[in-house]
Order: structure tokens, then sequence, then C-alpha cells
């Protein structure tokens, strides 16, 4: 019998392709200290300080992925956004309790290694670090030939972040008669994609084609962590929510005390273009706001006298306003009138 047919490349897996990899990652990811250069890439784990500023300090993790929106980047052969949406959907999470992100790991599971898209991939990953402030010290590469299909994949990722025990942002800080408001997002961020797919596949849309849609789908996730974080600091938000999978109603209701209610009115929801097609290709308004973020990316719940000061953190496309407030009574949210999706 011939030994050399019986190979872990020949069974689909291929080390030194998966080597080479790890050596790109180490590359871009690794970061100057004085005059040294250093990287945790590689290791058996990763080891990081705590900021010593940061008195009494609470750990913080989260993790989550991208679902298919990756589809959305096979069918266009574009993946160097799809990183930076997988740093994005952990970290706004992180602030949402208060803490500042400190490192990230990423998990890719591919049918076989692709350096072209892996690389891509990566420096999105990347990117999204740097606008994060946090450091990308890990990951795991799987090659699952026998799992995925030809030029199949998928991402997650897994961030930790740390706050001071007096800084954590949590539902006693919000009161009767605080605001609400609105960020808007950059686009679809990273849900609803299995509807947004099914519709395109129902209509026969060539994404390749529609020159809207390839722009508009692979819009990178929107992180928020500068501005939140220096809200946080100057102690000027008394909460608030990523708006993710399940829409404004089911995340925001997710930071609001028993005995209070989010009272939104839908009317003053400032929309954005890809929204408006989703509507008019014929997803009903209950289904949008269940589905998507409808160019909500987060909210804020905030003492109205700071108002000013919040708005003035922000740049000019991603300006918050106001779209409610807190009252009495139960149910935790309650979304008045219609959005305007001719705006």
């Amino acid at each position: 019998m011939n030994n050399k047919k019986f190979t872990y490349k020949k069974s689909g897996v291929n080390i030194k392709a998966a080597d080479k990899f790890v050596n790109f990652i180490s590359s871009v990811s690794s970061k100057k200290k004085g005059k040294k250069k250093f990287s945790n890439i590689g290791g058996f784990g990763s080891i990081s300080n705590i900021p010593s500023n940061i008195k009494q300090p609470q750990i913080v993790a989260c993790t989550d992925g991208v679902g298919t929106k990756i589809e959305i980047a096979n069918a266009l052969n574009k993946f160097d956004t799809i990183g930076i949406d997988l740093v994005a959907m952990s970290v706004n999470d992180l602030i949402v309790q208060g803490a500042k992100p400190l490192l990230f790991l990423d998990y890719i599971s591919i049918n076989k290694i692709d350096l072209s898209k892996l690389k891509s991939i990566i420096k999105g990953i990347v990117k999204g670090c740097r606008q994060s402030g946090c450091d990308l010290v890990g990951g795991e590469t799987a090659e699952m030939a026998g799992t995925y299909s030809k030029g199949k994949f998928d991402i997650a990722g897994f961030a930790v972040g740390v706050v001071s025990k007096n800084k954590i942002l949590n539902k006693n800080k919000i009161k009767k008669n605080n605001l609400i408001l609105a960020i808007p997002s950059s686009g679809l961020h990273s849900n609803g994609f299995s509807l947004v797919r099914y519709l395109i596949s129902k209509k026969k849309i060539n994404i390749n084609k529609n020159k809207f849609l390839k722009s508009e789908l692979l819009q990178p996730t929107k992180i928020y962590v500068k501005e939140i974080m220096n809200l946080i600091s100057k102690n000027l938000i008394n909460g608030c929510a990523n708006i993710t999978g399940g829409g404004l109603g089911d995340n925001i209701k997710r930071v609001v005390p028993d005995n209070l209610v989010a009272d939104i009115d839908l009317s003053k929801i400032k929309t954005l273009k890809i929204f408006n097609w989703l509507k008019k290709c014929g997803v009903s308004e209950n289904e949008m706001l269940k589905t998507f973020n409808c160019g909500i990316g987060f909210c804020l719940i905030i003492n109205k006298k700071n108002l000013n000061k919040i708005q003035s953190y922000f740049s000019k496309d991603y300006k918050p306003y106001v779209i409610g407030k807190i009252i009495k009574g139960k149910n935790k949210v309650k979304l008045n009138g219609s959005i305007n999706w001719n705006k």
C-alpha cells in the first residue's frame, strides 16, 4: 500500500496555506510598542493588561457573527467590509454596558483556504479593531472541506471590554422623562439578510447588475465606540441600546426598567434609501420594524439638559435626534404612529 496517498492535504486541509495565512495576520495586526514591534498572533493564548486607570474593573464579553451577509459578499465577490461588520457586532454590544473594548478574537471556518478571500476579511477585522480602539489578539481558522460546500465559509467574533464598576450603564440610571435619541445607522448593518436574500431571489434580481443594491448591501456596520465612550466619560448618558436583530422595539426594551416605558414616535425616524426600497418591494411596516434597524443603529437614553452637548460629539451623518421619551407604564415599549417611508 502506498502510504503517500493518505495525507492531511488530500483530505482537504492544507497546513502550509494555513501557516501562510497566520503569518499574514501577524503582519497586519501587530503593532509597535516603542521601537519594538510585537504581536500575540500564533501563540496558544494572549495576555493583556487591564488599563491602570480603570478603577474596580469589571470585564464584559460579547460574541456575534454577521449572519447571511456573508452570502452577499460571496455573490459580489467582495470581502473587505464584512470583517468590519464582525467587529462592530460585538463591540457595539460591549459599549451598551459602558465597557471600553480591549481585545478581539475571530473564528473563520471555510471549505478551503483561499488566501485572497481570507486576507480581505482579516484586513476588515483589523480596520474594525482600529476603529474600536481594541487589539486583534488571536483567533482560529478551520479548513472544513467535508462540512462546507465549495466557496462557502462562516465567521464569528469575540470581544472583551472593561468598565469601572461605577461607570456601568444599568437600568437604574434610566428615569421618567428621559429623552430617547436615535443615532443613524450606515445601512442594513448585519441583520435581516435572510429576508433581503429571499426577496432578491423571489424578484429574480441580479445584484451584480443592480448598481443601487451593489453599493448598499455591503455597507459596513457603523462602529459607535468612539462617540459613546466620550459620552460615558462625561457622564452624559443614562442608558443605550444597540439596534440589531429584533429591531428598535425588541432591543430598546432590554434596557428599560420595570414600570417604565420607552414611548417612541415612529414618524420621527429618519429612514434610509435601502429601507425605503425594501418597503416598496412589499415588506410590511410591522415586518420592517421587527427585522431591520430601519435607519437607527443605536439609541441613547439621556437627561433632556444634555441634548445639545451630546449632539456636538457626532458628525453630521450620525447626529442623534429625539424620537421619544421615557414614561410611566408597563410593557416597556410603545411604538406610536408610522414611519414616513418617502422622506
